[in-house]
């Protein structure tokens, strides 16, 4: 069982992710306070200044799109925000996002106490009832879950009484509410209530404040919602997702997870690795790393039946990384960090724009497609929430530690720094890339005769004295050929069939009290083609997925594809700002570009292309 890293020891230096979170900062700074709170308001009968009557509402002071006050989910970007905001404050120290989740706190804590029943919440508490009928209503509980996941994030990771103080009144709610639920459905023969609404979650934030409170009303909570249909037809290898609603079954995986660690118990365990198997290792995926469309699962193996314009939602794409993210650690088995890889450059890059820092919500893999971006203020769909939390984990994904080895793994390659304890002694570890423009994170390499490559990278190990411990690092299942090492400028063999590589990791005694590590890997561009179809193939250069700048599936013509792609170079009288992975076509009838599906703004694109020999 490996160690994950605590809040504030990993550092994002500067670089194409570093850039990202840049980005989703300051947009999580940018938004209006009351603007986010607006709902919660309105629920409490509070009045807000300026618009008790609304003449045009263009010109109002408030958030729309999911979060207007006609819709039935509003409410839930607000629990979204206070989750990214305290991960960032918990890694960065960042004053003025502490002041703001304070404020948010304390009006919540506020309005509570208006409430005679101890809710505090952004939809009415009548439409929890509506859940023990046949009406429809939009996810009550799926609302809720992102506030309480919100104040348990607050109170968890920045030692917050108050948000503390919010949760336990929610606990007395939830457990007259989920009674009411059980002995409604006895009574009448209904279904039980307490797993409607999109319910998902909700075990997994019962677990976690059971695990840092030890408050049995939380325990009891965890009682009532855990008897999942879903988790019953994991245990008899059955498939619960073919055809399902794609992210309301993996916050049950989260659930599982959570349930592991308070229990022990290897069941809970056993459900998250079945879980993987029959969404990932049977079903397959494209190229970009998911699986669903309109929200759905995709059946086993049947995606090119469902390419179209609503491919990879978001928010299954993040969830899936946590997934994978937890799984590592439990298991130490390298294929949960290639999916993370791969969901990194494919999802939480090309799912977020480079310009804006906004989501798109699908990422449509239909040839001619285009990202539709959200707004700033006017969409806050799910998906928009999910980024704003995606942005903020990149340092919980990089590093490791088997603590009975003292060996640091690292599995990410992301410039970073990180200051760790092993064995009882500190450890800094710092990784970059020796480049020029940090932009593109590029350098100009000599062993390429003029080409660049991001997969050049340099590692500093500084320990104190007396510690025996040992370097892993991870060797991609894309790279190609021999991994090139340097240990303090001294090359050092490296085959892949080599001692050193065991279980996809190079292992590296450190014995100096500083180490510098240089690591190459080679790569090329290569197809990808769909599980159930060998002609619709997708190009890609290590994880990183090219699209083409096309509105139609122009069929490519070639031996290999070495024989249809120039590599597209740039040179300027500054640095050396090498663009990294575009391409031209060459011996077609017409020539394309291509480009990293990440970097895509507003062009028509195609991914998948049908292939010609």
């Amino acid at each position: 069982m490996l160690k994950s890293v605590e809040m504030g020891q990993v550092k994002i230096l500067p670089g194409l992710f570093r850039e990202r979170m840049n980005l989703n900062i300051n947009y999580l700074k940018e938004l209006d306070l009351r603007c986010l709170l607006q709902n919660y308001y309105l629920e409490a009968g509070e009045i807000m200044d300026g618009i008790q009557v609304i003449e045009d509402p263009s010109k109002a002071r408030l958030h729309w799109g999911w979060e207007a006050p006609t819709c039935q989910l509003r409410g839930h970007f607000l629990g979204h925000w206070l989750s990214a905001s305290a991960f960032i404050v918990a890694n960065e120290e960042d004053k003025e996002l502490e002041y703001k989740i304070n404020h948010v706190i304390s009006e919540l804590s506020r309005l509570q106490k208006l409430s005679r029943t101890g809710w505090v919440g952004p939809i009415p508490e009548k439409y929890f009832d509506i859940l023990m009928t046949d009406r429809y209503i939009w996810s009550p509980q799926y609302t809720m879950h992102k506030l309480i996941m919100g104040l348990t994030e607050v109170y968890i990771l920045l030692n917050n009484e108050t948000a503390k103080e919010i949760l336990s009144g929610f606990a007395d709610w939830y457990l007259d509410w989920t009674k009411r639920a059980k002995e409604y459905s006895e009574a009448n023969g209904t279904h039980n209530a307490t797993y409607a609404g999109e319910q998902a979650g909700m075990l997994e934030v019962w677990a976690k404040l059971y695990d840092a409170t030890k408050d049995d009303r939380y325990k009891e909570l965890v009682r009532r919602y855990e008897d999942n249909s879903f988790f019953e037809v994991l245990d008899h290898a059955g498939d619960p997702l073919t055809d399902n609603h794609a992210n309301a079954s993996i916050p049950l995986v989260h659930s599982a997870a959570e349930m592991y660690e308070i229990t022990g118990d290897k069941k809970w365990l056993d459900r998250v690795e079945a879980f993987w198997k029959i969404a990932v290792t049977d079903r397959g995926m494209y190229a970009t790393g998911s699986s669903n469309t309109g929200e759905f699962w995709i059946p086993m193996k049947k995606h090119s039946d469902y390419i179209s314009k609503t491919d990879q939602e978001f928010c299954t794409m993040y969830n899936m990384v946590r997934v994978a993210n937890w799984l590592f650690g439990k298991t130490g088995d390298v294929k949960y960090q290639e999916f993370i890889e791969k969901a990194l450059y494919n999802g939480f890059l090309a799912q977020q724009s480079r310009v804006s820092g906004m989501t798109t919500y699908f990422l449509p893999l239909v040839a001619g497609s285009k990202k539709k971006w959200s707004t700033k203020t006017r969409d806050f769909w799910c998906c928009q929430g999910t980024m704003i939390q995606a942005q903020t984990i990149y340092s919980s994904l990089i590093y490791n530690v088997d603590e009975e080895k003292n060996e640091l793994i690292i599995s990410q390659f992301i410039p970073s720094e990180a200051e760790l304890m092993i064995g009882g002694k500190k450890v800094n570890v710092m990784q970059n890339t020796g480049m020029k423009n940090y932009s593109n994170q590029a350098f100009f390499d000599e062993r390429g005769e003029g080409e660049v490559s991001r997969w050049a990278l340099n590692f500093t190990v500084n320990k104190e004295k007396d510690l025996s411990m040992t370097v892993a690092i991870r060797v991609p299942e894309w790279s190609k050929g021999t991994p090139v090492l340097a240990i303090g400028g001294k090359n050092v063999p490296a085959d892949k069939t080599s001692e050193m590589i065991k279980n996809g990791y190079i292992i590296i005694p450190v014995d100096e009290d500083e180490i510098c590590i240089g690591l190459y890997f080679e790569t090329e561009v290569e197809t990808e083609a769909l599980p159930d179809d060998e002609k619709l193939v997708a190009l890609k250069n290590g994880p990183v997925v090219l699209a083409g700048i096309t509105d139609k599936d122009m069929t490519l013509h070639g031996e290999n594809v070495s024989s249809i792609l120039r590599r597209r170079m740039t040179h300027t009288y500054s640095t050396w700002p090498w663009e990294q992975d575009h391409y031209v076509t060459k011996n077609q009838e017409q020539n394309i570009e291509f480009v990293p599906l990440y970097e895509i703004e507003d062009e028509a694109y195609t991914v998948y292309f049908t292939m010609k020999k």
